[in-house]
This record gives C-alpha cells, sequence and structure tokens, in this order.
C-alpha cells in the first residue's frame, strides 16, 4: 500500500501555509523546502509530524531546486513512506516551484535501486489563486529573478510562467484574496476556464473536495498529446478566448521567427508544437507565458527516419496520428492552443498562417526546404521532464 501524497503550489506562500496547516492533522507528515537562500547553496527544510516541528539548514552543493529533490526530498519521501505513524504526507513546494517536474522526478528518479513512486502516489495537486494579483502575475513579463524568487542563480524563469505552470497543472484549485473590482474577478475567472478546466475550485479554508478518479494526480504531460484537456469553452468570455490552430504543411523557419512575437502581445497561454520545414525529423516545442516565450525540442516525429516505434509511444499520440496521418509527411502538422486576452484569434492565426509555406514553396520540396537560412538553429535535446527547475 503507498503512501498518498499531496502537493501544494502557488505563487502566495501566505496561502499556501494556510493551505497546509489545514491539512495538517494526526497521521500527516507536513514537509516544506524554503528556497528563498538557494542562490547561496542553502535550503531551510521543515517537517511537522505529530508534535514533531523540526526546521533543518539544508547545505546544497550547486544550490538548486534539482538538488533539493534529489539530495532530499525524494530521499524523505521513501522514509516517510516507511514510518508506521505516517498515513499521508503533504508537500508545500515553495512558491518558485512548479509541481509538474516534481511529479516526474517521484515517477522516474531512483533513490537508491527504486524510485519514490513504489513507496508513494501522488493523490492530489492543489495550487493556491490569489485573485487579487495572480491574472496580473499571469499575463506579465516580470522574471522570478526580478521578484527575488529565483530557483537557482540561473533561474531565467518568469512569474507568468510559473503561475500558468502551477494552475495547469492541478487538480483543485484553492482560490483566495479579493480581486480589485468585478471585472477583474470576470476576467480571471474566464482565463482558470480555459487554462485549467478540469480542475475543481474551492475557497481557502472550506473543505477540499474530493479529487475525481479520472483527475490527473501528477501525470506528467507528453508533449506529443491531446493538448486541449478538460474541455474548456471555445467561445470568447470577458475578451478571453481559446485557438486552436492547425495546419497539414510547415513553417518556413525564417517567417516564424518573425510572426512568433505575435504570442507575446495581448496572449496568455501558448502550448504546442511545430513543424518547421528547414528541420523535418523532430517537432519544436512552442511554449509561451505572458510576456514570456519558450522554444524546445519536442523529440522526433512518428514518421522520422529514427522516430519511436508506434509500440513505444502513449495510446493518445498512436491516436492522435492515426487520425491525421499523411502518405507523404506523416504525423508532421502544426497544432498551438493559444489563449488571448487583448489580442484577437484572427490577429493570432493570421500571423502564424502567413508564415506557413506557399504553395510554391511547398512544391520546391524537402531539399529546397534544408536550404532555408533557420533562425532557430539546432535547438538542444531536453527531455521536459528532466529539467526540475
Amino acid at each position: 500500500m503507498r503512501t498518498p501524497v499531496t502537493l501544494i503550489a502557488g505563487l502566495d506562500p501566505a496561502a499556501n501555509a494556510r493551505l497546509a496547516d489545514q491539512l495538517h492533522r494526526p497521521g500527516t507528515a507536513l514537509v516544506h523546502h524554503n528556497l528563498r537562500e538557494i542562490t547561496s547553496g542553502v535550503v531551510r527544510r521543515r517537517l511537522r509530524l505529530g508534535h514533531r516541528d523540526e526546521t533543518v539548514t539544508l547545505e546544497l552543493a550547486h544550490g538548486c531546486v534539482s538538488c533539493t529533490l534529489r539530495e532530499d526530498l525524494l530521499p524523505l519521501l521513501r522514509r516517510l513512506a516507511g514510518m508506521p505513524e505516517v498515513d499521508r504526507i503533504v508537500v508545500r513546494l515553495d512558491e518558485s516551484m512548479e509541481p509538474e517536474p516534481v511529479c516526474w522526478a517521484i515517477e522516474n528518479v531512483l533513490v537508491g535501486d527504486r524510485t519514490v513512486s513504489e513507496f508513494v502516489e501522488v493523490e492530489a495537486v492543489c495550487a493556491t489563486v490569489d485573485r487579487a494579483n495572480w491574472l496580473d502575475d499571469a499575463t506579465g513579463d516580470d522574471t522570478l529573478a526580478e521578484r527575488g524568487r529565483q530557483a537557482s542563480p540561473e533561474d531565467e524563469r518568469t512569474v507568468a510562467q510559473v503561475a500558468l505552470s502551477q494552475v495547469e497543472f492541478a487538480d483543485v484549485l484553492v482560490l483566495s484574496g479579493t480581486p480589485a473590482d468585478t471585472w477583474q474577478a470576470m476576467r480571471t475567472a474566464a482565463v482558470l476556464d480555459r487554462v485549467a478546466p478540469a480542475a475543481l475550485r474551492v475557497e481557502l479554508g472550506e473543505p477540499l473536495p474530493a479529487v475525481p478518479p479520472d483527475a490527473r494526480r501528477g501525470e506528467v504531460t507528453d508533449m506529443h498529446g491531446p493538448l486541449l484537456r478538460g474541455e474548456p469553452p471555445l467561445h470568447p468570455d470577458c475578451g478571453v478566448a481559446v485557438l486552436l490552430f492547425t495546419a497539414r504543411r510547415p513553417f518556413h523557419p525564417a517567417r516564424l521567427h518573425e510572426a512568433i512575437d505575435v504570442l507575446l502581445d495581448g496572449v496568455v497561454r501558448t502550448r504546442g508544437r511545430a513543424w518547421v520545414a528547414s528541420q523535418p525529423e523532430r517537432a519544436l516545442w512552442i511554449e509561451s507565458a505572458g510576456g514570456g516565450l519558450g522554444v524546445g525540442d519536442a523529440g522526433p516525429w512518428l514518421a522520422a527516419a529514427e522516430g519511436p516505434a508506434w509500440e513505444d509511444v502513449s495510446p493518445e499520440r498512436r491516436a492522435l496520428a492515426s487520425l491525421r496521418w499523411d502518405p507523404e509527411f506523416g504525423d508532421r502538422a502544426q497544432e498551438l492552443v493559444v489563449v488571448t486576452d487583448r489580442a484577437t484569434p484572427d490577429e493570432v492565426s493570421g500571423a502564424l498562417r502567413g508564415a506557413l509555406l506557399t504553395d510554391e514553396e511547398l512544391a520546391a520540396g524537402p531539399d529546397a526546404w534544408h536550404a532555408y537560412p533557420d533562425p532557430f538553429g539546432s535547438w538542444a535535446e531536453v527531455n521536459a521532464g528532466e529539467e526540475v527547475s
């Protein structure tokens, strides 16, 4: 029998602490790693269990979230799971941490000769949302470093990236704070409806609802899986809308590089896969959050020469590939989900469509495409789950 684990994430440390106190009861081990001094290689870990309440100072060689997970949190979870007095674990994450990489580590990183998932199971992921400022955070361009919240000396993430990642991955959104006015409250709700449509919502201080059996419960994102989770509303609300951009021809790399700025103006969130003509073997992963944009490697297409075998990928990916398989290009396609705010879906769609190959360019074929100047270059092959920072 594995020990259930609940994760608490969120930008507001006061709300996170209050929720942790609410969930602390006999038999519950409550763990919190404070990363405010991590740039100096110091992490303070607090453990509460029964009458025991201790804080220890950890000195880490490299001062990063990955070190904190590998060197302390994961071994601690394994030890706690083996203690007879522990029947539940609550992990209050530092406000700079995203829950998805933590869940990936629980499932994949070895502690000794076994993964921690053999001893614990993620029961629920909760994210606190302060309605007074969450929307400004999720649409802004401040970096964590500018707020003094970075999780390592090299942490270049934006506050928006963390705010949206925490909410998107949550099974339950715990709401706090008072919006400035009704319009802000409505716009915040409209954005949450579209970035976290499946998450349950409850006011801070109220009992947490039971997480349904089909909830995410720490399931890590497959970059080639469905992008629309939980059936978000597709109609506009308070100026907030969802665009599903799809196309069956590749992007011209130079024109995509010029057009991609459209995702930084009036757009809340972008996530998805792109097919760039000059690099046909691998999918480009495009992700924006507020005023920040990231481009990376989503791995090879199934149709690529060194693509994965069908039996080695998820059933969802096989189903998607089967539905759109092209006799010549296989599963290569454009698929981006864009949540717009001040921009309109037509503006974004028009800019992206203008970056696709023209009929003449398409007819020129792959040999010509390889010669296109490519501002993206050869992006590093990074498994998103391996980045725990």
